[in-house]
């Protein structure tokens, strides 16, 4: 190899690093603007009423514990009312939704029948269509059926997930033979029997996803228990902290409670996520024949 050809190698090695660092960098400052709102949470939940405003924002302070105090006695505790019905909301609603992606998605994804492709597509309409769009419409019907300001006005706009639909059918097309189908059936199996013993077992996976990204847009939701819910006892931990957050224009002491709070909201889904990560398969076909 000439001199010549060991500069030119030489130089597009550089250029390739150099270009390396882009993304590299890109992923970085992604990750900094992800991160650094968490962090300023944390350390201001350490911080009393008079640290909170005089101090250098990633600075810690030594209040968290009297905030924790603080938060638990308010109101003699509603502050965990609040997050025992995010937790029943997000938790029953994930289930329930998860439950009926498989049933429809599965539906969708291995059987032929009329209609189907006009079904899917008004599921992908479904998915582009705002939940802001929904929320009054979804008042009115639940308040003419006398279901508003309860905790079915919660659930039941929760179950149904477009979204959750369409993962569930894409999964179920792929990792759910139709020859083990075809199988069971032979052997005497019943379609209920294939769906609950076969198919859900394989699409476990895919239903996990469906469970946590659901029950993450519920823990997470603001706008439905706003325009649902009247009664502060059923509030979820969003609208409980949004109440605190509008009174701390008068009572700025609350600005620590509410903190505080919104740094435990984070640990359920932190503690969720570490839960059920394990139960993630990377093989759509893992314990199963392959075609």
């Amino acid at each position: 190899m000439t001199p010549l050809t060991l500069t030119a190698d030489a130089t597009g090695k550089a250029r390739a690093r150099r270009v390396a660092w882009v993304p590299t960098l890109v992923l970085i400052l992604g990750a900094l603007y992800c991160v650094v709102p968490i962090a300023w949470v944390v350390i201001a939940a350490t911080k009393d009423r008079s640290e909170l405003f005089s101090t250098f924002s990633f600075a810690p302070g030594t209040g968290f514990f009297g905030n924790l105090s603080d938060l638990t006695s308010y109101r003699d505790g509603i502050y965990w009312q609040w997050m025992a019905n995010s937790a029943f909301y997000a938790g029953l609603g994930a289930i329930l939704s998860a439950a009926v992606s498989a049933a429809g998605g599965y539906a969708l994804g291995r059987f032929a029948f009329r209609g189907r492709e006009f079904i899917f597509k008004m599921i992908l309409a479904g998915v582009l269509v705002p939940s802001i769009v929904l929320a009054v419409p979804q008042y009115l019907l639940l308040s003419k059926m006398g279901m508003a300001d309860s905790y079915w006005s919660m659930l039941l706009p929760s179950i149904l997930s477009p979204y959750g639909v369409y993962l569930v059918r894409i999964y179920a097309a792929a990792s759910v033979p139709a020859e083990l189908m075809e199988a069971a059936r032979m052997d005497g199996a019943s379609e209920w029997r294939i769906f609950s013993r076969i198919a859900v077992p394989m699409m476990m996976p895919g239903l996990i996803t469906v469970f946590l990204f659901q029950f993450v847009a519920i823990w997470n939701n603001f706008l439905l228990p706003y325009v649902m819910l009247a009664d502060d006892t059923k509030f979820p931990l969003t609208l409980g902290l949004y109440t605190l957050l509008a009174q701390g224009a008068s009572q700025p002491a609350l600005y620590t409670l509410v903190i505080t709070g919104c740094l435990l909201a984070i640990v359920p889904l932190i503690a969720l996520f570490l839960v059920i990560q394990r139960f993630w398969s990377l093989d759509l076909l893992s314990g199963s024949i392959k075609s």
